[in-house]
This record gives structure tokens, sequence and C-alpha cells, in this order.
């Protein structure tokens, strides 16, 4: 009962159709944000034994959740993470910007060493890769936790920006990571099965990245603009796939 009455104005946005207005936007608004931290850790699953993939996925999205639900309990600290600490090159530094640029490095140095493999799979001592085949399973987990923290951040502060109701931001971040844990899976057996798609993904962390750093710099480049860019691309690809597999049917059906 105690419970009930401790939930109840919390839960008092039932009645107000604008918050349910809110709620859905905001649940959109965190699945999409959700889209690039689930390219990552599948391209790193896919590193793994094959026994290990499912659960390093289970781990790594439920350690998503469980940070973002605690980044909501301490929503004042998050709110104060994007007043200025320091000042240089005109431009006031929050910890919310040293945590995207540190993110974003991160992406950028990661992509590149994997394009770089990719491009010259037999230099396994120089790339990534080369150390990635041995991986850990506790490696993995530690590599998806940093990138992790730095989408939960913005992910946590879109929410702030969206509503003041926590009990939607709560709902929306729930509803958001639960669509992760189901999408894993799948999207990472269509990375594992279509090589092709391994770049674009990799040019996807590349540009999330510096999209990343240009944020932290003071320097907002809207996220429909590199949505837009990924899902041309992604149709792109699309036409390609479906281009090399008519060819390969026809020449197939020749023979």
């Amino acid at each position: 009962m105690q419970l009930i009455e401790f939930l109840a104005p919390h839960f008092q946005f039932v009645s107000d159709p604008t918050a349910w207005v809110a709620l859905l936007t905001l649940v959109v608004l965190e699945i999409v944000l959700g889209i690039d931290n689930l390219i990552f850790i599948s391209i790193l699953t896919n590193k793994l034994p094959e026994a290990q993939r499912g659960r390093a996925r289970r781990l790594g999205i439920s350690a998503a959740l469980i940070m973002r639900l605690v980044l909501l309990a301490t929503i004042s600290i998050i709110v104060q993470l994007t007043t200025p600490v320091f000042t240089a090159f005109g431009h006031g530094f929050s910890w919310r910007d040293l945590i995207l640029i540190a993110g974003g490095l991160f992406l950028v140095w990661k992509a590149t060493k994997e394009i770089h493999h990719t491009v010259d799979p037999d230099d396994h001592k120089d790339t990534m890769l080369g150390e990635t085949l041995q991986i850990s399973l506790a490696g993995a987990i530690f590599q998806i936790l940093l990138l992790d923290l730095v989408f939960s951040i913005d992910s946590i502060i879109t929410a702030v920006g969206m509503t003041d109701e926590i009990a939607i931001m709560y709902i929306a971040v729930i509803v958001a990571v639960s669509v992760m844990m189901l999408a894993a899976g799948p999207l990472a057996n269509f990375i594992a099965k279509n090589p092709s798609i391994v770049m674009l993904a990799l040019g996807f962390l590349l540009m999330i990245g510096m999209t990343l750093i240009a944020d932290g710099m003071g320097y907002h480049v809207p996220k429909g603009y590199i949505y837009a860019a990924m899902g041309f691309s992604a149709l792109v690809e699309g036409l390609n796939m479906l281009a090399r597999r008519r060819k390969k049917a026809k020449s197939g059906g020749g023979h």
C-alpha cells in the first residue's frame, strides 16, 4: 500500500494526452540513439567465439539498461554535467563534452583499426582485430561498457530535455533497451552473414565518433542529417546486395 502511495504522484501523467505523446516520442528517440550502441555491440561480439556471442550481447545490453537506470536515479547530477568546468578555444567544456569527446575518439580509433584490417586482412600484428581475435568475454564487455557510458549519458540528457516526468523517462529507457535486446541477435547475424555490411557499419561508427567529438567541441550536428546519411548509405548497400544476389542467381541458373 505504501509503495502505491509512493508511486502514485509519478504516474499522474496517464490522464494527460500530451504526456503520452512525449512518452512515444521519447521511446522512438531512445531507440534511434540505441542503434549506434547496437552496431558497436554487434561488431565487437562477432569477434568472440560463437558460443560466447549471445551471452556477451545480453550482458552488454543489460549493462546499458542498468547504467541508464542508475543515471536516471542521479538525474540532478546528470543535469549539472552540462555546466562548463573550464573554457578553451572560446568554448566552455562541461563533463558531458569531455565524455563525448573521449567516447568519440575511442570510436574513431576502434573503427579505423577495424577498417585497416578489413582492407589488409593479412596484417594481424598492428591491427585491433589481431588483438580482438584473442579477446576475452570480459574484455569485450569492458569495451561495450565504455561506449554504454557515452551513449547512456547522451540518452539520459535527451530524456531530460524531452520531459520533466521521471516515470516517463524510466518507461522510455526500459522499452528502448528491451527493443535493443530483441534486435541485437538478428542485427549481429545479419552483419556476420553480409561482409560488405561490416565496412558500412564501421563507416557509420567513424561518422558517429566524429559527430560525438564535434558535439563535445560545441559544434552540434543535427541528428536528422546523420541518420539521413546513414539511411541513404544503407539503401545504396541494400541495392548492391540485391544486384549481387540476382547476378549470382542468374549465373547459377546459367550453369
